[in-house]
């Protein structure tokens, strides 16, 4: 995983992912790597960046709102959104936008 995804020139949408954890793994390291390879092989995926200390923050790039209103459907993950529920997160938001313009520094575009 690169640690800051490679997106194309917008418009294209992301989602954000953020959250506090519970106490222990119960399973939540396997299932993330699990989500991350999962979610590379839907139509529409552009990529991902995460963060963790005591908040979380996952950003997963899509093409287009259907692209992630499938993700959001798929059987796999709607597991791992359940047991995200039940054993994972103490409490967790999802924001959707648009990507209007995108710049940085260092970038190799």
């Amino acid at each position: 995983m690169e640690l800051i995804a490679k997106t194309p020139p917008p418009p294209y949408y992301a989602v954000i992912f953020s959250s506090l954890r519970t106490e222990g793994d119960h399973g939540y390291a396997a299932m993330a790597g699990k989500m991350e390879e999962l979610a590379a092989l839907q139509p529409g995926y552009l990529g991902y960046e995460s963060a963790r200390n005591e908040l979380g923050i996952t950003l997963s790039y899509w093409d287009s709102l259907e692209a992630i209103r499938n993700w959001k459907k798929n059987l796999e993950h709607l597991e791992a959104q359940q047991k995200g529920r039940d054993s994972w997160y103490s409490t967790y938001k999802i924001r959707i936008c648009k990507v209007e313009r995108d710049y940085g520094f260092g970038d190799d575009r």
